[in-house]
């Protein structure tokens, strides 16, 4: 009965009015650090051990091609058994690994250290090991560039399409429609073949005549074919993000439509274009080694896994593992960035996370 009138009563009780103390307080709440949706995604990113196993897959072979080739004693480019002066010493060509030319044993058994040939030499007295390291390089550099020229082209041609509308929409999809229905390998050997001959004289004597007509023909295929998958994703995100109330805001104070586009409807959709942008790179990678397998890739002698797997198919016979290395590492590569790009996909899509 008392309970039940100290429940009627008007009287406040000045207890339930003091502050609380610091151990109420972490009793009764239980603190949570801040965090953003980026935090969030990286956190889920590194409970996938597939993901994370691919990411430093990629670190690693990143680093090594941009390290080894700093401190390796032989060059991509230097035929060992060719010295000025002095007669062509064919004992260096077509070592196996670990195997060294009679020259070299001389110098062995004279006491001298001699560097190893890890994956022995080529049919030209070349070391292996460095052309495979610097082939890597090409590819995955090629690949990121690649990667860099679709994501510009299609982030300016899909957020026009989809912020403006109307015709302007209409006329892109349909020029977009018309690349899609090309067959694309055919464009691109056919691309690659002339754009080989037209670029060779152009390039005489500028600063892109080191990287090689190959290399530039690459980029422009990459530039007139591959942009039109990210232009239709990031088309449609604009669509569905330009009817948000913070879009319409901003057009009624007055704010213009490159603003609009540039402060709101690509940071809403930095996501899915980073997640895009990663799954491209194992596409270029692979475009440029089956180009460079069919002899359409970089310029000799420079190296490419491709054109290092396609030189292999000379001794196959003698020699497979000339062929199975550089395919092991295009493998790897493309495997591990696209194992990282769905890691990514899986950890940012706000549309796959409860």
């Amino acid at each position: 009965m008392d309970i039940n009138l100290k429940r009627l009563t008007m009287q406040v009780n000045v207890d339930d009015l003091m502050p609380a103390s610091e151990e109420d307080k972490a009793y009764m709440v239980k603190m949570r650090p801040s965090t953003t949706a980026f935090k969030d995604g990286v956190r889920r990113l590194r409970k996938n051990k597939v993901a994370m196993t691919s990411f430093w897959v990629i670190v690693i072979i990143t680093l090594a091609a941009i390290l080894i080739p700093m401190f390796w004693p032989y060059k991509y480019e230097s035929m060992l058994g060719i010295t000025p002066g002095k007669p062509v010493d064919a004992s260096f060509n077509n070592l196996r690994p670990f195997e060294y030319s009679r020259s070299e044993q001389k110098r062995i058994e004279a006491g001298e250290k001699v560097f190893p040939h890890v994956f022995g030499t080529d049919s030209s007295g070349r070391d292996y090991f460095i052309r495979v390291v610097y082939g890597t390089r090409i590819s995955l550099a090629v690949g990121f560039f690649a990667s860099i020229i679709v994501l510009v082209i299609g982030l300016i041609v899909g957020s026009i399409a989809g912020y403006a509308g109307g015709m302007v929409d209409i006329i892109i999809m349909r020029i977009v429609d018309v690349i899609y229905s090309l067959p694309d390998m055919l464009m691109v050997i056919l691309l690659a073949a002339v754009m080989r001959v037209s670029l060779g004289s152009a390039l005489e004597g500028t600063v892109l005549e080191k990287i090689g007509s190959n290399i530039i023909s690459l980029f422009i295929i990459f530039a007139l074919l591959y942009w039109v998958s990210m232009s239709r994703l990031i088309r449609g995100q604009i669509l569905s993000l330009r009817e948000q109330e913070y879009v319409l805001a901003a057009q009624a104070s007055g704010a213009k439509g490159s603003w609009v586009i540039r402060k709101h409807l690509i940071p809403n959709c930095i996501s899915v274009i980073v997640i895009s942008t990663a799954l491209q790179i194992p596409n270029a990678i692979f475009t440029e080694s089956y180009l460079s397998f069919l002899g359409l890739g970089v310029n000799a002698p420079m190296p490419s896994l491709g054109s290092l797997a396609s030189d292999a198919l000379n001794g196959l016979k003698s020699y497979p593992y000339r062929l199975v290395i550089p395919a092991v590492v295009i493998s790897l590569i493309v495997l591990s960035l696209n194992l990282f790009g769905d890691g990514m996909r899986d950890a940012f899509d706000p549309k796959l996370n409860n």
